[in-house]
Parts: structure tokens; C-alpha cells; sequence
């Protein structure tokens, strides 16, 4: 527990103090946060400093292709009611990221980590960590990572045997056949809207039969575990059967989802889930996600969608048409260069709204849009497609790079 003898060597402390250095100057020139490039030094420096750093800490590691950063928050906030939290809020999710996050929690009892899918077997490795929440597998960043199926393969090697009790999502099963490996698992039926990813079995390569909310398949028996958690409409079930309230702030169905998943991995330390959720309730955005925010006198709110499973859950959550929509989606590295998944995403939902459409990749949105026989307009600028937006307030969908540019322009 926090409190021990100093976990650190003298060429740590080294490391820690190199690290916020280097982090304060990156700072100090306006390029962002500074946290990676002062894990990355730190690291260089004691390759072993993830390690050493959450010795002394009960550690939670949040996983998933959507929702990682949200539920990283309300476990965070959640388990505050137990004691002082270190956490990487602002989604620094590889190793170095993580390393200078807890660099920076020298009194916290828990750390409340989320982790990149393909970092999160090793992360394991270093932080030993008491809890392991896993969420979702969808495709996304299809340049990197492909295969959905062979990151649930790298999760399932990575955590056998692993001590940690997994908190898993009983409805999805690329995360089912990921946490089988398992001894300890804790199963919580979250749901899952975007099946596309999940039709042929990832233990035999079988047909799904989806009956309903069940899933199994009919040549090997692989099959939906019985939940001890479950998402019931605003309410959570617990093991006893109890329902708990969900009051958040965040809109949709998918963050009441996050905030099951949270309230059992609170349980797991001992915090009820009346008190999680309460807790939960103090979160209003997520590194500017769901944000409204004033611009050019008209009111935005701001809405993250980086793959087709997260367009699915956030057309189910922006006001009727005919709310005004932009959507802006970018194509960098930290968004995968591949624009194909736009094809993926039913943007037939959109029927009815003015879109304006911006960003780097504006004209393979327009093709699509154009195919699903949308009415937009291709804008140069958010400023222009706020201009062209009818009254009222505006809802504003941007995949990872593209959100990051609209929050520069708005001042968020």
C-alpha cells in the first residue's frame, strides 16, 4: 500500500525528475502536455520505472477499442471515495504516457490507468494490477490494427493466469474469448450495439447465433457467460440483485454502460455501488468530450467518434432532426491513414439534419455521404460551416485529430 518504504532506487528518482523536466520544457514551448516525451526520457533512462512506480499502488487497468477514457474517469472518481487517486486523465495511454502519470502520484493509494489495446498485456506485466476492466474490441485504426480477432488473442495469452480480477464484458464476444483465459473473471452484461465485428466465432471460426441479447456459437458451444452485473435501463444490477440509480452527466446509453462497468470494478474495492454511482454524477466531460462550448454565438457541443461501433452510439445520442450536424473526420497517423471504415458507419441515421461537413478528409466523408443520399455542404473551415448551420444549437462529430483541432478553434 501507499505509505511504504520508497519503492525508488536512486537511478529512478533520476529518471522522475529527468522526466518532468524534459515535460515542463515541452510545456513551457506549447507542444501539449509534455507527458510522453517525458515518460519516453524517463524510461530511457530506467527501463524498469513503470515497475517500481506501482509497486506501492493498487493498480486498475481500463482496455477497450471505445469508452476507455470515460471509464478510466468514473472509476477514478469512484474510487476516490476509498482513497487518493493517480490516474492518466488525459488519455496518455502507452507506456510512456502512463509512466509519467504515475511519476506524478507520489501519495495516491490506487491508480486508475487506461491502457492502449495493444500495450495492454505488457502494462499488465509491469503494473501487476489488482483489477483489469475490459470493455470492447471493434475495428479502428485499421492500418495498425487490423484484426480485431488477434488483439483479443494478444489479450487472452497476455492475461492467462494473471492475478487481477478481470471485469469484463459479458456481450461482446471478442472480449469474452479475451478474458476466458482468465481464473478470475467478473462478468457484466454492458451490451454491445455494433456487432460487425463479432459474427463468426473467435474460438472456432463458427457462425454466431444471435438470439436476442444471447449470442453462442453452434459449433463449438462457445457461448455468452451468465453476468453477476448488468446494465438495466438507468439502473445498475448487482450480484444481489439490487438496482442502483444512474445519475450522469454524460449523455447516451454507452457512458450508463461505463458506469456498470465502474461501479463493479469499485465493488472489487470495496466501494458500494450507491457510493460509485453518486460519485460518478461529478463528471461533466472527458477531456472535452460532450462539452457545450460557445463559438461564433452559437452554442457547440462536442462529440468524439473515432470508428464505426462509436459513430453508431453517438447518432443515437445528438438531439432530432432538424438539429444541425458537422461532421469532421482527419485521417493522421494517431487517426490510422485508412478512410475505408467510413463505409462501415450508417450515416442514414443522419436523415433529416443539415450537415456540414470539414476536416482533412472531407471529400471521402462527402462520397459517402453522397452514396447514403445525404444533403450537405462541403465547408473550408468550422467557422464557414457554423455560419451555414441553421439556428439552434449545433451538434459537432469528429474522429481523434479532427476533435483535437476543433477544441484548438474553439478555445476548449
Amino acid at each position: 500500500m501507499a505509505g511504504n518504504s520508497d519503492p525508488l532506487t536512486p537511478r529512478a528518482k533520476l529518471a522522475v525528475t529527468a522526466g518532468k523536466a524534459v515535460a515542463a520544457a515541452s510545456r513551457a514551448a506549447g507542444r501539449g502536455s509534455g507527458s510522453v516525451i517525458g515518460g519516453r526520457v524517463a524510461l530511457k533512462l530506467d527501463p524498469d520505472l513503470l515497475a517500481r512506480l506501482a509497486q506501492n499502488l493498487d493498480c486498475v487497468l481500463v482496455s477497450a477499442t471505445n469508452g476507455k477514457t470515460t471509464t478510466t474517469r468514473l472509476i477514478a472518481e469512484a474510487l476516490r471515495a476509498a482513497g487518493p487517486v493517480v490516474s492518466n486523465a488525459l488519455g496518455a495511454n502507452m507506456p510512456a504516457g502512463i509512466t509519467s502519470a504515475l511519476a506524478g502520484g507520489s501519495d495516491a493509494k490506487f491508480a486508475v490507468i487506461e491502457v492502449d489495446e495493444k500495450y495492454l498485456a505488457g502494462v499488465a506485466r509491469d503494473t501487476d494490477p489488482k483489477c483489469i476492466a475490459l470493455l470492447n474490441l471493434s475495428r479502428d485504426q485499421l492500418d495498425r490494427a487490423a484484426e480485431t480477432r488477434m488483439l483479443a488473442e494478444n489479450w487472452r495469452e497476455g492475461l492467462a493466469g494473471s492475478k487481477a480480477v478481470v471485469v469484463a464484458n459479458a456481450d461482446d464476444p471478442l472480449v469474452v474469448w479475451a478474458a476466458s483465459s482468465s481464473p478470475n473473471v467478473i462478468w457484466v452484461a454492458a451490451g454491445q450495439m455494433w456487432k460487425d465485428d463479432a459474427w463468426s466465432c473467435p474460438s472456432c471460426g463458427g457462425v454466431m447465433q444471435r438470439p436476442g441479447d444471447d449470442w453462442f456459437c453452434g459449433e463449438c458451444g462457445f457461448r455468452r457467460p451468465t453476468p453477476s452485473w448488468a446494465l438495466s435501463g438507468d439502473h445498475v444490477l448487482d450480484p444481489h440483485g439490487s438496482a442502483w440509480p444512474i445519475h450522469l452527466q454524460l449523455p447516451g446509453r454507452a457512458n450508463k454502460a461505463n458506469a456498470a462497468s465502474s461501479a463493479a470494478v469499485a465493488a472489487v474495492f470495496g466501494v458500494p455501488p450507491q457510493v460509485a454511482l453518486e460519485r460518478m454524477y461529478q463528471v461533466q466531460a472527458v477531456a472535452g468530450r460532450y462539452d457545450v462550448v460557445q463559438f461564433q454565438g452559437r452554442d457547440l457541443r462536442l462529440l468524439l467518434a473515432k470508428n464505426p461501433a462509436g459513430w453508431l452510439e453517438t447518432f443515437s445520442l445528438i438531439d432530432p432532426p432538424p438539429t444541425p450536424v458537422i461532421l469532421s473526420v482527419n485521417a493522421r497517423s494517431a487517426d490510422g491513414t485508412d478512410t475505408s471504415w467510413l463505409w462501415d458507419v450508417d450515416y442514414t441515421r443522419l436523415t433529416g439534419h443539415p450537415i456540414c461537413v470539414v476536416g482533412d478528409r472531407k471529400l471521402d466523408l462527402a462520397v459517402r455521404l453522397e452514396v447514403a443520399d445525404q444533403q450537405f455542404q462541403v465547408c473550408e473551415s468550422l467557422d464557414q460551416a457554423v455560419q451555414l448551420c441553421p439556428p439552434g444549437r449545433i451538434e459537432v462529430i469528429a474522429n481523434y485529430t479532427a476533435f483535437q483541432d476543433l477544441r484548438r478553434r474553439v478555445g476548449n
